[in-house]
């Protein structure tokens, strides 16, 4: 659907978050620590499953649009050194839980392929040794195909890993070199054929759109080669530019970077080009096949949403391992601390790197809910969503003034406390989630993303 010029001004630039959780990271605080963090954990029911984040924060080559936390390493000795203070946080962990089994793990970075392969199989043991795996549960990785090794491979899939994520982002040549990331469609292909080789076979793609030199056209062609590969998944991110927070995006051009109205029609061209190749829409930004358990999942209402994208995981605690990972607990958020050398004190000294995070209210659980559910499924009863916390809606009117403004612009519609939003505005989902959102209102912050 063509969003009106109107509406694309009104709405296109507005920055909104993302969603993954609720608080956001931004209203993350130094007021939560290790020792809060220490108590949440005590206090988890005795045998209950929990997922695990591992997050490896190097890369060998720093790819100019990524906002994630990385340090940029041609040695191995590093890398080396922080993989055994990330088995040493593990041990902290699992002292304070208890054993009891790993649900979904998913490795991020950063580059986790960076890893060697005697590395991969050994964090992989030492973490199932003290958080032993369920049978069945996902382990995810993310991958850099780039001068990926057979080998490497192989020992991903001797370690259990059963899904992976590829970034690929755009295979136009002229878009890779404006953002330092070349990548060949050739040795893409070549990776997702060595992984299914050794029998990992869910593999999930990443793309990007809003990046320089992007056209409707090669966006397209972009999504048509991707679908031609046979991914069970894949996520279209849009680029979002904050050179005030990652300095090496001051490397990109911003007169090369295309605007609100371009970004939309990127984006619709991507998900038009999926929806023909047999993708279902997932949410915001994701596609996969209709035998996914993705999409399963959604038609049972069972999808979640957190810091990794959209899952099946239904974990209700998730401990982040490594620099500036993020943990998650059925009532407070914690996140490590970010410079490694600050990590590998905490580490050295026994004790557990968080230094921020935010402890949620009962009414920040009932928004994290109702947001959750828009974001997830595009529609929401907040009555019955608050009748499940012990709460009367009305406690959410705020939100409605939003919500009806949303309305009159046809990007949600309202009845009573149902809330929908028209699969022809799914890329507007968050700006419906943001009126639940009591720090995005009256306005949000610019530190997150544009809407489109």
């Amino acid at each position: 659907m063509t969003l009106s010029a109107d509406l694309l001004a009104k709405y296109a630039a507005r920055p909104v978050p993302r969603y993954t959780s609720y608080p956001t990271a931004v209203q993350f605080h130094e007021g939560i620590d290790a020792w809060d963090y220490a108590g949440a954990l005590s206090r988890l029911p005795e045998g209950e499953a929990v997922s695990l984040y591992a997050h490896v924060p190097f890369c060998d080559t720093m790819c100019w649009f990524c906002g994630c936390h990385t340090k940029l390493t041609r040695r191995y000795a590093p890398v080396a050194e922080y993989l055994q203070r990330l088995k040493r946080e593990v041990d902290m962990l699992a002292d304070l839980t208890g054993q009891r089994p790993a649900g979904h793990m998913h490795w991020g970075g950063g580059s986790p392929t960076i890893l060697a392969p005697a590395d991969i199989l050994d964090l992989a043991r030492h973490i199932y040794g003290r958080f032993p795996r369920q049978p069945g549960s996902e382990f995810a990785i993310e991958i850099d195909p780039r001068g990926l090794a057979r080998e490497t491979i192989q020992a991903m899939a001797e370690a259990g890993v059963n899904r992976v994520s590829i970034g690929v982002q755009d295979i136009d040549t002229r878009v890779q070199k404006a953002v330092n990331r070349l990548q060949s469609l050739d040795e893409t292909a070549q990776v997702i054929g060595w992984l299914r080789e050794a029998g990992i076979a869910a593999v999930n793609i990443d793309l990007i759109y809003g990046l320089p030199h992007q056209t409707v056209e090669s966006v397209a062609a972009t999504a048509r080669a991707m679908a031609a590969l046979g991914p069970s998944r894949l996520a279209v991110f849009g680029y979002a530019h904050v050179p005030w927070m990652k300095k090496h995006m001051r490397l990109i051009d911003e007169a090369s970077l295309p605007d609100g109205p371009a970004r939309w029609a990127q984006a619709q061209a991507i998900a038009d080009t999926l929806l023909a190749a047999g993708y279902e829409a997932v949410g915001l930004d994701h596609f996969a096949k209709p035998d996914d358990s993705l999409v399963q999942a959604m038609r049972a209402g069972r999808l979640r949403r957190n810091f990794q994208g959209y899952t099946v995981d239904a974990s209700e605690t998730l401990l982040g391992l490594g620099a500036s990972s993020i943990g998650a607990l059925p009532d407070l958020y914690v996140q490590n601390v970010v410079p490694l050398d600050r990590y590998a004190a905490a580490i050295d000294a026994g004790r557990l790197a968080v230094t921020r995070g935010v402890r949620l209210s009962a009414l920040d659980r009932l928004r994290r809910a109702v947001i959750e559910r828009l974001m997830c499924d595009l529609r929401v009863d907040v009555a019955e969503i608050a009748r499940q916390f012990g709460m009367a809606p009305q406690v959410l009117l705020p939100s409605q003034d939003t919500l009806q403004g949303l309305a009159e612009d046809g990007i949600v519609q309202l009845n009573g406390w149902a809330v929908s939003v028209p699969d022809a505005y799914r890329p507007l989902v968050r700006l419906a989630a943001a009126a639940f959102d009591a720090h995005a209102i009256p306005v949000a912050t610019p530190r997150h993303a544009k809407a489109v």
